[in-house]
């Protein structure tokens, strides 16, 4: 499955989604979330059983507030519409399992 870019419009969607979802909170002028990306792109491709989204910042400044984003790469899990987990900073991709496991 592939990434999807997660916006006010369809947020409601993905939260309530009966899988896992992983989202990663970034901006495009961000370094440490260019080292990120790639890992949760891998994620999406090889984990069906997770629905992964991106979202940046710089255009969804709600989304980011309402998960008190401060900080980017900034990934958020949730399961059945709560947050269960969140990392900011850069992770390895095993960490990234292991907060959707």
């Amino acid at each position: 499955m592939s990434v999807i870019n997660v916006t006010a419009d369809n947020f409601e969607e993905i939260k309530n989604s009966d899988k896992p979802v992983l989202l990663d909170f970034y901006a495009d002028w961000c370094g440490p979330c260019k080292m990120v990306s790639p890992i949760v792109d891998q994620i999406a491709e090889e984990h069906p059983e997770y629905v992964v989204g991106k979202i940046n910042v710089d255009d969804e400044e709600d989304l980011a507030a309402q998960f008190g984003v401060m900080s980017i790469p900034t990934l958020v899990v949730l399961k059945k519409g709560e947050q269960v987990n969140k990392n900011v900073g850069v992770i390895p991709k095993a960490k990234i399992l292991e907060m959707l496991a």
